[in-house]
């Protein structure tokens, strides 16, 4: 049966390996960023909103997504250097 699901994927996704290191970087900086926007959050958290404002509930939704588009935009262009950490340790040694 396994076969027969295999089989059935499309040539492109076949072709891919399960190792590619684009795959594993790309993997990595998703993991870097969320990182970076849970550290964001545990900071706005912890005191009660930015610079200890509070805020109300559209001020916190505004909030998360710019956290969250920060924190990617951060990871994109290097980030703290975790994703580049995390991506060789997933490479084979030659």
């Amino acid at each position: 049966m396994l076969d027969k699901l295999s089989s059935a994927a499309p040539a492109s996704v076949a072709a891919v390996p399960k190792d590619d290191p684009a795959k594993i970087k790309d993997a990595a900086k998703q993991f870097e960023a969320l990182l970076i926007g849970q550290m964001l959050k545990s900071m706005r958290d912890s005191e009660g909103g930015w610079l200890g404002t509070g805020g109300d509930e559209s001020s916190s939704s505004a909030m998360e997504y710019a956290q969250e588009s920060f924190a990617q935009a951060l990871a994109a262009r290097g980030g703290l250097g975790l994703a580049d950490i995390v991506a060789k340790g997933f490479e084979k040694p030659e």
